[in-house]
């Protein structure tokens, strides 16, 4: 197996480890602060493209993916209304973040710092097209999933690992529709952006299989800490 899926699958189960981590330490409220760290990060890695089982893909799926094993457990433990409020979280962190980051840009810099400065630039400069674009996705594919949720819930209140997938799958297809088509318009050729867009598709699914497990461990844990 070559070195990026090794990593990828290490970086995979880290997330994992950590939404669990934070959810046993915190509560719900934990699940609540890993929305906006998720979204962060997802933000700043969709701009590396990696090359993972013989296809491109965006670094930043995993970290977007776990939002979704996020608001899944919410909804599981805790019910709609708590899993549309995780959603909102994220939304407004992220336009403060990248308000705040892009008006930082706006500063003039000492000679001495300059080099820092253009990495920075060069780093944040494509982030509030990929922000506001991945916040147009995020919010319509995290509502139908929290719908579909719901609705498989009540139709398979005994199969977890069906409401689980099934939502995840579906809402993370429209995700991928919207955020492919506009975030990458212009900056990679029609053929890599299908490339990206059924790479990305296919490593979503693996991640929302791979977090089911996951999903039946954090219903089984402790939920009184919960502090909202």
């Amino acid at each position: 197996m070559l070195k990026n899926e090794v990593l990828w699958i290490i970086k995979l189960f880290v997330s994992f480890i950590v939404v669990l981590g934070s959810y046993k330490m915190f509560g719900k409220i934990g699940l609540f602060i890993w929305i906006p760290i998720s979204m962060f990060i997802a933000n700043v890695e969709v701009m590396v493209l990696v090359k993972i089982f013989g296809i491109h893909a965006s670094l930043g799926n995993i970290a977007y993916s776990s939002a979704f094993f996020v608001t899944d457990i919410l909804s599981e433990k805790y019910g709609e209304e708590d899993a549309k409020k995780a959603i909102w979280i994220g939304f407004f962190t992220n336009i403060v973040v990248a308000f705040m980051l892009n008006f930082a840009l706006v500063f003039t810099p000492e000679a001495e710092g300059l080099e820092t400065f253009g990495n920075l630039k060069s780093i944040f400069g494509l982030f509030p097209r990929f922000m506001i674009v991945g916040l147009i996705s995020y919010t319509i594919s995290q509502h139908i999933d929290i719908y579909l949720y719901k609705k498989l819930k009540e139709r398979f209140p005994k199969q977890l690992w069906i409401r689980n997938n099934g939502s995840t799958m579906v809402s993370q297809l429209v995700d991928n529709i919207i955020f492919t088509s506009l975030a990458f318009a212009g900056v990679f050729p029609i053929n890599i952006m299908f490339e990206i867009f059924l790479s990305t598709y296919i490593l979503k699914w693996i991640v929302a299989a791979m977090d089911t497990p996951f999903l039946y461990l954090a219903t089984k844990m402790d939920s009184k800490k919960s502090l909202c």
